[in-house]
């Protein structure tokens, strides 16, 4: 892949999850009722949500550090290249997930734990 598409790519990526942690930081810090003043029902059907917004922040955060990662390969000139064998990332998976650190079949094996 032309290192300025995968710099573009990676800059849009970037925005988008920065984006959305700022988004979910403003609400966590809204205007709420403090849990010692919320009716427990009211806390308890909230708290899928917090779950869900917790869950959605920790994969940001991942994909920002995956983005950083993909990053500094960029730099290096090993951008594009698998960091398990070496092998070259098809354009195509790199257009779809920029930050990809295997090809699909090494990602699909490690995410298996194999």
């Amino acid at each position: 892949m032309d290192p300025e598409r995968a710099r573009e790519l990676l800059a849009r990526e970037r925005e988008r999850v920065e984006r959305a942690l700022v988004s979910q930081g403003e609400l966590e810090g809204s205007d709420e009722l403090s849990e010692a003043d919320a009716d427990p029902a009211d806390v308890a059907t909230e708290l899928p949500d917090t779950d869900l917004e917790a869950g959605l922040v920790e994969q940001f955060k991942d994909e920002l550090e995956s983005i950083e990662r993909a990053e500094k390969r960029l730099g290096d000139g090993t951008y594009g290249l698998s960091i398990e064998s070496g092998e070259a990332i098809p354009d195509g998976r790199l257009e779809a997930v920029p930050w990809a650190e295997r090809t699909a079949d090494e990602q699909e094996r490690w995410e298996r734990g194999g």
